[in-house]
């Protein structure tokens, strides 16, 4: 019989993708379908259930939403909800993965950012993630809970309002100009399909109560990205940067030390950026 698998977030860019790897894997994968916001409807929905697996996605992610009282309410108290529900099952998982974030570390004073790192978050997107994984140590006990602090990614499907997304339906458009923030901010912009492969290994081989960096190491200026799409595609756009896009206290470098999670699972093949590019521009939608 198939290992059952509960995904939050399974309509989401990532929960999209992750689905898909985790059925290739032989995974029997459930979405879950409540708004987790609701406790009583997530106790309800999986009230009797039992699943091999839990994989916790679900999340407002964009650090530039709002509605900041949403951030807390969906990442803080909706992970809370689901895990009091998972808790009260007949029998526990055998893992759960929760998704947190690399924003967590805000501007490290050291680059690469190992998971030993102080976290210093700069923005209410990131507050709440690490609010969220303080929580978690109240259910550390009794739920095999590991934390995953997935770095920028990006991919097909990728919402617009995100900057790699954005430059490719601009190239793609052949548009003209386009306005961006802070050009020189460093970024990794791994591809979601690696991220995915990341999750389904720290399913097998993730250790309880650790936390992981999902990362490669490599990092990219926005400058070199419009240059790499420039190469992509032939197209030519001026880049016009608006103050209004420019965050107060942006990160400058957010880039990840890699070491332990090969440690744990070993080495995963990273997509190089270009060749996620080339699968943007080739492929408008998921």
């Amino acid at each position: 019989m198939a290992p059952t698998l509960l995904l939050t977030g399974a309509d989401g860019f990532t929960g999209q993708h992750f689905a898909r790897a985790a059925s290739r894997r032989g995974y029997s994968v459930t979405p879950l379908e409540s708004d987790l916001t609701d406790a009583q409807s997530v106790m309800r929905e999986l009230s009797g259930e039992a699943f091999t697996y839990v994989v916790h996605l679900a999340a407002i992610s964009a650090v530039t939403h709002a509605d900041e009282l949403a951030l807390y309410r969906v990442n803080l108290l909706g992970t809370r909800n689901l895990l009091q529900a998972v808790a009260a099952q007949h029998r526990a998982p055998l893992k759960i993965i929760v998704a947190s974030s690399a924003n967590i570390y805000g501007n490290a004073a050291v680059s690469p950012i190992d998971e030993q790192a102080e976290p210093a978050p700069v923005n209410h997107y990131a507050m709440s993630k690490l609010a969220m994984e303080y929580m978690l140590e109240r259910y550390q006990p009794s739920l095999p809970l590991v934390i995953a602090r997935p770095f920028n990614y990006t991919g097909v499907g990728h919402d617009d309002r995100f900057v790699i997304p954005k430059l490719v339906d601009h190239f793609r458009r052949r548009k003209a100009w386009v306005e961006l923030g802070n050009t020189s901010v460093e970024r990794e912009f791994n591809d979601v399909r690696t991220v995915c492969e990341a999750y389904l290994e720290l399913l097998a081989h993730g250790v309880s109560r650790e936390v992981y960096n999902i990362c490669s190491g490599i990092t990219h200026s926005l400058s070199d990205v419009v240059t790499t799409l420039s190469d992509l595609t032939g197209h030519r756009l001026e880049v016009r940067v608006n103050p209004a896009y420019v965050r107060e206290n942006d990160v400058q470098r957010l880039c990840g030390d890699p070491r332990k999670l090969r440690a744990c699972i070993g080495n995963i093949a990273h997509i190089p950026f270009a060749d996620t590019l080339r699968w943007m521009l080739d492929c408008p939608a998921s």
